[in-house]
């Protein structure tokens, strides 16, 4: 896979909630506080967005995307002027897979889904989005297009297995606007940006697909054709961490899905991450996650920092097998 499908493949994301809403007249919700990512479309209609803690609201119109992967509370209103209404109060009763009509419809038409990631490193793709990530480019909009259709057909005109195919709809509108965020933001630092680079992005890549090589400097550089001195400043200036951090970071990551999901003992983890042996992993892995791995094992959850942050305390790749 590539490294961001392996990051959503560890974090396992799933969706808790889909469907769409219709709206008429005036109208102002109120949404609280939420776990994981939301991702709407504006399949027809215009309103305002506003989100707790950004000082300006944003304007949606027709075949615009928005995700919300803060979690913090918003607000959708066709007039900022208006007292929202507790979106609890409007939908006490969730209807997953369905539409929500308000104030008899036809002015504003949503869809999308919430998204809670049940990895335990929410953080890895979350902590490198802003508070609001809108994609509003014409080119954009058409990428996602076909998909926010097609939902609010399977929506509209419910058909056996319509439920299952709205969700993988959500998820691809999902994905495709983690892809267009990319695309937009030039100069973004963080893994998740990196990917775009062709060079540095190649270079992540193969690190994901084999975690468990030898990895030096030398051979990364030569594998982006590049100097060992210019491509690890570029990694840094991009990544926001140094290649053989961002490869200690990714390997822990694994091994801590590995012990919450699986009955491997640590010695064959540790081994297929490129550990020669289970004391040198076990040091890396409580430097990098806070605790034993046999620790995090038994509780099967993570306080560990987040992806981007810098965890190999000297950044020598000596202390690792690679």
């Amino acid at each position: 896979m590539d490294p961001l499908s392996d990051v959503l493949s560890l974090l396992k994301p799933r969706s808790y909630t889909f469907g769409g809403f219709d709206v008429g007249g005036d109208w102002s919700i109120r949404f609280g506080r939420h776990e994981g990512i939301k991702c709407y479309a504006v399949v027809s209609g215009q309103c305002w967005l506003s989100v707790e803690g950004v000082p300006d609201p944003v304007r949606l119109k027709t075949g615009d995307c928005f995700l919300l992967p803060r979690g913090w509370p918003f607000c959708l209103t066709n007039d900022l002027a208006l007292p929202p209404i507790d979106a609890r109060a409007l939908f006490s009763r969730p209807k997953n897979g369905g539409i929500r009509l308000l104030n008899g419809g036809g002015d504003f038409w949503g869809v999308g889904g919430h998204f809670v990631l049940s990895g335990d490193n929410a953080g890895i793709l979350l902590g490198v989005l802003p508070p609001i990530v809108h994609i509003r480019s014409e080119t954009d909009k058409t990428a996602l297009r076909w998909s926010m259709e097609r939902m609010m057909q399977e929506l509209r005109e419910p058909r056996p297995g319509s439920f299952l195919v709205a969700q993988h709809l959500a998820y691809m509108m999902l994905i495709q606007a983690l892809r267009l965020h990319l695309a937009e933001t030039p100069g973004g630092v963080g893994w998740l940006f990196a990917l775009e680079d062709k060079q540095i992005g190649g270079t992540i890549n193969a690190m994901h697909q084999d975690p468990a090589h030898r990895w030096t400097l030398q051979e990364l550089a030569e594998h982006a054709g590049m100097s060992r001195s210019t491509f690890a400043l570029r990694f840094k200036q991009l990544v926001g961490k140094s290649p053989m951090d961002y490869l200690t970071r990714w390997r822990m990551l694994l091994a801590a899905d590995r012990l919450a999901n699986s009955s491997d003992p640590i010695s064959v983890i540790a081994l297929s991450l490129g550990y020669e042996s289970e004391s040198a992993f076990s040091t890396a892995f409580k430097r990098a996650m806070g605790c034993s791995p046999r620790q995090y094992g038994r509780r099967g959850i993570s306080d560990a920092p987040p992806f981007d942050e810098d965890v190999s305390g000297t950044g020598h790749p000596e202390r690792m097998a690679g």
